[in-house]
């Protein structure tokens, strides 16, 4: 069935409600409409496993040099240099290669000793209490500890930054206000410092590091380079991982069951981490923009559209996954496709795994049970993310 077929259905990104709990309609896209048009905000979307993950490699048609957002690709808006995931190769490949250098899965696994501690420090004080909120006393202070720790910014500015990160996610922020927390000003006294007090942090080894340009000249990053680079670092290593962890918290509330499995066997969290990551990505969707008219089956996105990719519908599509509404920790899911695809696999997605594993053993280690307060909860949806922002629980 083509997106003009089905006109009774609709959804859009933008959209509270509809995302709130968007699973019963993102099946009913993958099956009726797996191309699919929305005429009011103007953009196409695509929701099963396959086409997704097509779109995702299909680079020189489908590109991220207008963002990878919807609202941004429709703005025109334009973006600081450096911002590698808003960016195509050549540009996309030389930008990403400098951070790859220390982000690859065995220099995260070298930091397990470090994630554990700040895991321990923040779940030993809360022992003994009738509860926590698994975000705000958890998630969020861990997740800011590691990016902070890998950035170099102080121990006690990084709530600040956490705040500041926080307040980025606000839907509805004006343009200008959206552009400037792509230049990193916040980060700048760090630099300054970093430049005449090295340390051995990435912000240091940004200002440092000499690199071969798309146009094959060596050089070091620009100033206002490493400002979008630490901000874009920061805030990815802020706000997804935090969402992963809270949604580990609330799955596992839900499901006491899949929860005593993992205090009785622990080596199955790994595999219970990746179904987290499936069941509810933090990150809902990815956009492109068409160069070239791309066929999907289910009809056809034309040249000059904007894409949005839904990894959720992606994860829950039962094409890929059977039974994809149930949650297991024993699934063992490949294939999943929250941190994207291709050229622009999620650059942190060995850190968050990382985190949300030690996160987990920690947690389950001082409490193997623990239930979410529901009335109290507060699940925050973006046009591209979703999680909470705060989860009481008693223990």
């Amino acid at each position: 069935m083509s997106a003009e077929q089905a006109a009774d259905l609709y959804w859009d990104p933008f959209d509270v409600e509809l995302n709130t709990d968007p699973y019963a309609l993102l099946r009913r896209l993958r099956d009726e409409a797996p191309v699919y048009y929305n005429d009011r905000y103007d953009f196409y979307a695509i929701t099963r496993a396959d086409d997704v993950e097509r779109a995702f490699v299909d680079q020189q048609r489908l590109i991220n040099g207008r963002s990878d957002v919807l609202e941004f690709i429709q703005s025109g808006m334009d973006f600081p240099s450096g911002m590698f995931i808003f960016e195509d190769p050549p540009q996309h490949t030389k930008h990403r290669g400098v951070l790859s250098r220390v982000f690859s899965p065995k220099q995260m696994l070298a930091l397990e000793p470090q994630v554990r501690d700040f895991c321990a420090g923040t779940l030993d004080p809360l022992v003994g209490n009738d509860g926590f909120d698994f975000v705000k006393d958890y998630a969020a202070i861990v997740s800011s500890r590691v990016i902070g720790l890998m950035l170099g910014i102080p121990e006690g500015d990084q709530k600040a930054v956490r705040e500041h990160v926080e307040g980025r996610v606000t839907p509805g922020q004006p343009r200008d206000a959206q552009r400037s927390n792509f230049e990193g000003a916040l980060y700048a006294e760090y630099i300054d410092w970093r430049e005449t007090n090295p340390s051995d942090d990435l912000m240091t080894a940004l200002l440092h590091v000499e690199f071969e340009d798309e146009h094959g000249t060596t050089r070091r990053l620009t100033r206002q380079e490493i400002l979008t680079n630490v901000a874009l670092l920061s805030g990815a290593g802020n706000d997804t991982t935090a969402k992963l962890i809270g949604w580990t918290g609330k799955l596992l509330s839900d499901h006491p069951a899949e929860r005593r499995l993992l205090v009785d066997d622990p080596t199955l969290i790994p595999d219970a981490v990746e179904e987290i990551l499936r069941f509810e990505s933090p990150g809902m969707q990815n956009a492109r923009y068409a160069v070239e008219d791309v066929e999907f089956d289910g009809g056809v996105v034309p040249a000059g559209s904007a894409l949005v990719c839904s990894m959720a519908s992606a994860n829950h599509d039962e094409r890929r996954f059977p039974h994809p509404e149930r949650f297991a920790v024993q699934r063992k899911p490949t294939g999943i496709l929250t941190f994207a695809f291709g050229t622009h696999f999620c650059l942190g997605a060995a850190l968050a795994r990382l985190q949300g594993r030690v996160a987990l053993e920690e947690v389950l280690a001082r409490f193997p049970s623990w239930t979410v307060e529901e009335e109290r909860a507060v699940l925050q949806v973006t046009s591209t993310t979703r999680g909470y922002e705060t989860l009481p629980v008693c223990v």
